[in-house]
């Protein structure tokens, strides 16, 4: 029985494989969209930035492969440009609170680009949930974790000011203390990457 198990799991394992496999050969975008968040999250993690190169000619080529090759007959460039405009959107608060740098924004901006506006929210979604986990671990591994929860709380506080009254309630610099510097790119690769790939498998 045991024996049988095995030859199961990997005969599961390989057809998982070649579902990947399948889905990288007749989806170049998924190509371009993995081997650009790799390289921004190599770079952002060597150097806490990510450049404008990148991002800049990542979107452009996201948008216009779009308008040539759609991502389905009725959706095409203008779902692109929805994706991008989710994922920005979305982002830019925490640019604005000084809680994220420019360059994940841009970053999440160009993955909008690539997966169109049904997967740009899911794949933030997913990029949030790796983020959080990461800073916990982050965190725990400085000896910052009440630090980093304090500092979450008053971040908290300064969104839903600004949320209810409109107006800009000031920068987090200014109430809480830095815990080290997260590279986010990592986080939006994973978590995109990990997204991507969970629905092609149908997990999700």
């Amino acid at each position: 029985m045991q024996t049988d198990s095995g030859i199961s799991a990997i005969l599961t394992s390989l057809s998982v494989c070649i579902d990947l496999l399948v889905m990288l050969g007749t989806e170049p975008r998924m190509v371009a969209l993995f081997s650009l968040l790799l390289c921004a999250g190599v770079i952002d993690y060597r150097t806490h930035k990510i450049p404008n190169w990148l991002t800049l000619s990542g979107t452009a080529v996201a948008l216009i492969y779009a308008a040539f090759v759609p991502f389905t007959p009725v959706h095409g460039f203008i779902w692109a440009l929805g994706g991008m405009t989710i994922g920005f959107v979305l982002l830019v608060p925490f640019y604005v609170l000084k809680v994220m740098g420019a360059g994940d924004v841009k970053l999440m901006a160009m993955t909008g680009a690539f997966l169109g506006a049904s997967d740009a929210f899911n794949a933030v979604i997913a990029t949030f949930i790796v983020g959080g986990i990461a800073s916990i671990f982050f965190a725990a591994y400085h000896r910052v974790f009440g630090r980093m929860i304090s500092n979450v709380k008053a971040v908290t506080e300064l969104m839903l000011i600004s949320a209810a009254t409109g107006v800009k309630a000031g920068s987090p610099t200014q109430v809480v203390q830095s815990v080290g510097k997260l590279p986010y790119g990592v986080s939006i690769g994973i978590g995109t990457t990990g997204y991507v790939i969970a629905t092609q498998l149908g997990i999700i």
